[in-house]
């Protein structure tokens, strides 16, 4: 019989075996942190000019609006210093006016440039315990290009006016320069909203994402609350710990969000793009998921959408946490659609324009500094708004743009699932054979009779394998032995080698 359950004692995860790890992590999926020669030289030329050696050849690049004058804002997690967004929200007559200043990644990059080249190859920012892969030198990423407070950069600066419900009524988008007023993390965010000393800009940025989660709602939209496993700094180890979000990172997620549906309106409306697709949940797993949730004693109605259940549930809860594992099923599939390009592709309609779990269509613009796709699509839209042909180096890019954003996806997501792996097994390797308390939050049995699933700990935060000679409690909280914690194969299991007696306060629910 397992002993009493414990807590692991607070020791961080050893610095140097996580560094290894991370180096042998970095070697086997590919990711090569070094730049290019020619690439690096490219981006210091572009920071020390302030533009990318051929700007004065690119039509699109002459025309900027000076909107130095407003006051700006950017919220992002603490320490960042890539910051692609600023935020101004104000009043406008019965409804709001929305500025959202997005870093001009495109004037600093020439196309079809050594640096362009291998931001192609890189795709995506990745990021580690020990640091990031930037997707741009940090020349550009960190300094020239971000929009650090207090500084003049260019930018697409994004102007959307919505009515009293929420619900947009015009656009416009144009290239600027801007300068942000201030950088908030998102706990100063959040504790200056809840204290009532935030300013007029930050208030409004609460009240239009409040509405728009409203929208969302009404149209069957869904955003999962689903806690953050996260890796963080401990002296001078690391440390696991699961992060809730913040009501502020909600609401400032929604004016990204609905950027996005505005672009991806415009470059629909205008036949040439690219938009963020989503396939609509299998009816399979729309039922399998039904099922779980009658398992789980959680109420489901009849008629009731799949996003309205999802919208009530807590995922501290381990019966809601093992809901939300399940539902993660639905949203499979994710991709690009690109159209209007050198191929000649058509104009997606219908489901094929769609992301279903925003359940509009919906495109990345956002994140340039960390997103190779939004380059793209903001020159789309920065185009089709000023009347000017699409550049020919961005309708030539278009169609491999899906291939690309795919295979460095996979890599990223690689990456990222192989350093919380092993972080994990290096934080519970000297913890070998004690017991932990933990929920169950996905089950698959076997034919033999036996069960594996995936058991979510809290202390330290942990989502790994365990196995059962018999059934395991979907949803409810169960002891289990730590019997594997392998750093070579960054490998975590966990045993329930007794039976979770119904009604025994281990298998009640949170």
């Amino acid at each position: 019989m397992p002993g009493r359950p414990v807590r692991l004692a607070a020791a961080p995860a050893d610095a140097a075996e996580v560094a290894a790890g991370l180096d042998a992590l970095r070697a086997e999926v590919g990711v090569d942190a070094a730049w290019p020669a020619p690439a690096l030289a490219e981006a210091e030329h572009a920071a020390r000019a302030g533009a990318a050696p051929d700007a004065a050849d690119r039509p699109e690049l002459a025309q900027r609006v000076d909107r130095t004058d407003l006051p700006l804002l950017t919220v992002d997690p603490a320490g960042s210093t890539d910051l692609d967004q600023a935020v101004h929200v104000a009043r406008h007559g019965r409804g709001w006016r929305v500025h959202y200043a997005i870093a001009d990644v495109a004037s600093f990059v020439r196309p079809g440039g050594a640096l362009d080249a291998e931001t192609r190859r890189r795709g995506s920012t990745l990021y580690a315990p020990d640091g990031r892969v930037p997707l741009h030198p940090e020349v550009l990423s960190e300094a020239a290009a971000s929009l650090l407070p207090d500084q003049v950069r260019p930018a697409a600066l994004w102007r959307v006016d919505l009515d009293a419900d929420g619900e947009p009524t015009d656009v416009h988008v144009e290239r600027a320069l801007v300068r942000s007023r201030a950088q908030l993390s998102y706990d100063e965010a959040q504790r200056a909203l809840d204290d009532g000393t935030a300013d007029d800009v930050l208030a409004g940025v609460r009240a239009v994402g409040l509405l728009r989660e409203e929208r969302e709602r009404a149209r069957g939209g869904v955003s999962l609350d689903v806690p953050e496993q996260e890796v963080v700094r401990e002296g001078d180890g690391w440390a696991l710990r699961f992060r809730r979000t913040l009501p502020v990172e909600g609401w400032n997620a929604q004016v990204s969000l609905l950027t996005g549906a505005v672009a991806a309106r415009i470059m629909l409306e205008a036949g040439v793009g690219v938009v963020r697709t989503l396939p609509p949940a299998d009816p399979h797993d729309v039922a399998r998921l039904r099922r779980t949730a009658a398992a789980l004693d959680i109420a489901w109605g009849e008629d009731e959408p799949y996003a309205a259940v999802l919208a009530r549930v807590d995922s501290a809860r381990p019966a809601h946490a093992a809901f939300l594992h399940e539902a993660t099923s639905l949203f499979r599939g994710a991709g690009y659609a690109t159209f209007g390009g050198a191929d000649g592709a058509p104009v997606p309609t219908g489901d094929a324009a769609e992301h279903a779990a925003m359940r509009l269509p919906y495109a990345h613009v956002t994140a340039p500094l960390r997103r190779l796709v939004d380059r793209y699509g903001t020159e789309v839209c920065l185009a089709v708004v000023a009347g000017r042909d699409v550049p020919p180096w961005v309708r030539d890019a278009l169609p491999a743009l899906p291939a690309v954003m795919a295979e460095t996806g996979r890599r990223a997501g690689a990456f990222d699932r192989g350093a919380l792996d092993l972080v994990e097994a290096v934080v519970l390797a000297p913890a070998v054979g004690r017991t932990f308390r933990g929920a169950v939050v996905d089950v698959d049995e076997r034919g033999d009779g036996s069960t594996r699933g995936q058991l979510q700990v809290r202390e330290p935060a942990v989502r790994a394998r365990v196995t059962a000679d018999g059934p395991l409690p979907l949803g409810r909280l169960v002891d289990a032995r730590l019997v594997e914690a392998s750093v070579p194969h960054r490998r975590v299991a966990f045993s329930v080698e007794r039976p979770v007696r119904p009604g025994s306060p281990l298998a009640s629910p949170a």
